[in-house]
């Protein structure tokens, strides 16, 4: 009996099935159930069958040649470039440790989601191969490359595999990166493939589907519902991951999605304008200034909590309310930005405007140089910041103007 063994286990008056995994003691078994969780069960006492061997190779792989699918070239279809960087729609278990992880190139994904074929023609590139906690400016600069290169090959939309705890931090950073002329829809998972309750399949599918529209924009695909149904396509500067685990963890901070997707019928809506494609013309402009804080207030913080952006470039500020913090800490921020470090103001709350001129903090603030983030989400805002550090002659006039949809018109209505 060795890990990758399906086995059957008969232990204290209950019966469990599935795929050994290693364990880390020789008094316990550790077995995946088909539901996709771990179980330990103490080997004392147990009955224990062997009812298939090497079901799964030793680096995780599903051995059986079955799973593969062939994609054709099909000339009355669009090409989709399929580009990876890990995260959980592209994991699996991997059964050395029994946890998660992200191993599958884009052409594994093809395989894993048989619901793409017909679809469109297909190209993959992997730019990483990492958990998104990992993910670094470095790579959504290689990103952003890999995605005008395809556009530039001729794909009709580009479908981003990714991470969903960082998602937020990538499309807006490619929102910002590229004029582009296609579709640009990042995806993900919440629960890998080897679970029933995965939604990468729909995700993957709907995101397909949207990078086929005509709306040439940075887009995330997720989940809308909890159910098996539709799809909620969010602006890449205007989402933020809500929830740790639900399928339908993204919102749109601010209003309605940009738009949907019918699973079942894979029909394609959009609620309210967007940029369509050709609408501009290609360009990458991948410059980053890195050295860029951000930085939450709260209730009592010394001060000298904010020496972290001595010499930064940058510093974004989640302020109270309307874009506060304590008086105490005015006379920092005013020495940094002296100092030539650009600090900008956001709220932590989630929806609404920095507005500093209604109190006196707030004017002790714009006294002091600091600028207003509008209704820009926080990590967007540092984000931009650090593009607009490098490629914006004007820092002030950029942070204040929506340039990939990410300042709110107040006025327009969410239709």
């Amino acid at each position: 009996m060795n890990p990758g063994d399906r086995i059957r286990v008969d232990s204290d008056d209950r019966t469990y099935e599935g795929v050994l995994l290693p364990s880390s003691t020789d008094d316990h078994l550790v077995v995946k159930l088909e539901g996709g969780y771990n179980v330990g069960i103490d080997r004392d006492g147990s009955e224990i069958d062997v009812l298939a061997e090497n079901v799964y190779e030793i680096d995780g792989a599903q051995d059986d040649e079955s799973d593969e699918s062939t994609v054709e070239f099909d000339d009355d279809l669009p090409t989709i470039s399929l580009i990876s960087t890990g995260g959980t729609i592209a994991s699996t278990v991997d059964y050395r440790t029994g946890a998660v992880t992200a191993q599958f190139d884009a052409e594994d994904v093809l395989r894993a989601v048989p619901d793409l074929a017909g679809r469109a023609n297909y190209r993959g590139r992997v730019v990483a191969n990492i958990l998104s906690e990992n993910m670094e400016p470095p790579i959504w600069q290689e990103l952003a490359r890999a995605v005008r290169d395809e556009i530039q090959a001729g794909a009709d939309g580009v479908v981003v595999m990714h991470g969903t705890d960082t998602m937020q931090y990538s499309a807006s950073a490619l929102s910002f990166m590229l004029e582009t002329t296609v579709p640009i829809v990042f995806t993900g998972s919440q629960r890998s493939a080897d679970r029933p309750s995965s939604d990468n399949v729909m995700n993957a599918v709907s995101a397909v589907e949207a990078a086929k529209s005509d709306c040439a924009e940075v887009l995330v695909c997720m989940h809308a519902s909890e159910s098996d149904t539709t799809c909620a396509l969010h602006r890449g500067t205007r989402v933020r991951k809500n929830h740790t685990s639900r399928r339908d963890a993204f919102e749109t901070v601010g209003g309605e999605p940009l738009g949907t997707v019918d699973y079942g019928n894979e029909n394609v809506s959009f609620r309210r304008n967007y940029q369509k494609r050709d609408a501009v013309d290609l360009e990458l402009t991948s410059e980053l200034e890195t050295d860029v804080e951000l930085v939450k207030f709260t209730p009592g913080m010394d001060p000298a909590f904010l020496d972290i952006a001595e010499g930064s470039a940058g510093l974004i500020i989640e302020g109270t309310g309307l874009g506060h913090v304590h008086t105490d800490l005015i006379p920092k921020i005013e020495e940094l930005i002296d100092d030539g470090t650009t600090v900008v103001m956001t709220s932590q709350c989630l929806e609404g405007r920095v507005c500093d001129r209604v109190y006196d903090t707030g004017r002790d603030l714009l006294d002091a140089g600091v600028l207003e983030g509008e209704d820009t989400l926080p990590g967007t805002a540092k984000v931009k910041l650090m593009w607009a550090l490098e490629n914006s002659g004007d820092v002030e006039e950029a942070m204040g103007t929506s340039l990939a949809g990410e300042i709110q018109d107040r006025s327009t209505p969410w239709e």
